[in-house]
């Protein structure tokens, strides 16, 4: 019998965990002030004592709490890292999301019994790789690259012992997360060691008689008509001329959407939806869950959700992709 899928939902501050809670959410994830999350953006995360209240908050709701540690720890400066794995289990987090093997492997020895996830930070893809984490240190969810088809999920899950969580709405990376070194070429930092990928300070918008540019540091990434909607400028999803053509090599600065293909992706045996936006406000936590709380409870009564406005409101630039669900661009 096919398994209802489980709604794991973003929250950047208290009020968007409590936001997310009120939507609907079985699960909120978040990470502590710090360089050991994959989202250090400022006026962003938890502290201990926000982070502790805020698990109290979902247990007295019958909710869950993943804590994400999910940077990798620099060389000569792994404390803040072996902190965040202690603090977070004595915050009561129901599990931690880990990438680094030094860290799994500390906390699986640390820490008998606390439930351990792997973050698509690691990159697992193959069965072999998960059954690797699975037997070496008792990770029992992981969390699937966004490039992965629905017929690769399927194959997947039919070969490995644990729980798998896709991203089902929010930033579409087309890259094999934790592998990407792209932002810090231009702005010294990258989502593995610092937790951003592009990150606000070196974001800029320049306005001329030709339309709107954005530029990542002193590069410009993309350049948009009057009226059209300016994404935010990431160098993976910027448009550039190369071979005597303008495009995006990749995938055009869209949203993730996943929301029409829920039955497929119960199916497949996924256990877990993921919706990225730790970086988003409390406005975009609570539609955006509410819309999935919907159409998740619809696919476990066998019906098929559409698109929703509301969703598209929220979506990056206004558009969003199903991304390699629909189509390979590898």
């Amino acid at each position: 019998m096919t398994q209802p899928l489980t709604l794991v939902c973003p929250a950047g501050t208290p009020a968007a965990l409590e936001a997310a809670l009120e939507a609907g959410a079985d699960t909120v994830y978040c990470g502590f002030r710090d360089a050991t999350n994959a989202r250090n953006f400022p006026g962003l995360n938890f502290s201990r004592a926000e982070m502790k209240a805020g698990i109290a908050t979902a247990h007295a709701a019958g909710r869950e709490v993943y804590v994400a540690i999910n940077t990798f720890p620099r060389a000569g400066d792994v404390d803040p890292w072996i902190k965040a794995v202690d603090d977070a289990v004595d915050c009561g987090a129901d599990a931690l999301i880990l990438a680094d093997l030094g860290l799994l492997s500390l906390a699986a020895e640390r820490h008998l019994g606390q439930r351990l996830h792997l973050s698509v930070q690691a990159a697992a893809s193959t069965p072999e790789a998960i059954r690797f984490y699975h037997q070496a240190y008792g990770v029992r969810r992981v969390v699937l690259p966004r490039v992965l088809t629905l017929a690769e999920i399927a194959a997947l899950n039919r070969e490995v012992p644990v729980e798998t969580e896709v991203f089902a709405f929010g930033g579409m990376c087309v890259m094999a997360e934790g592998r990407c070194q792209l932002s810090s070429y231009v702005t010294g930092q990258s989502p593995n060691t610092h937790g951003v990928c592009s990150p606000a300070s070196h974001v800029r918008y320049e306005q001329d008689d030709a339309g709107m540019r954005s530029c990542l540091g002193d590069v410009a990434i993309d350049r948009f008509a009057p009226g059209e909607s300016a994404g935010y400028p990431t160098l993976c999803k910027g448009r550039f001329s190369a071979n005597g053509r303008l495009s995006h090599l990749f995938e055009d600065p869209v949203s993730l959407n996943v929301i029409e293909r829920l039955p497929e992706l119960m199916a497949a045996g996924v256990s877990a939806l993921k919706i990225e936006g730790r970086q988003r406000g409390k406005a975009y936590v609570s539609r955006v869950v509410a819309e999935f709380r919907k159409a998740v409870d619809a696919a476990a009564a066998g019906l098929r959700s559409q698109a929703a406005p509301a969703l598209m409101a929220q979506a990056e630039g206004g558009q969003s992709t199903a991304g390699a669900y629909d189509k390979v661009w590898r």
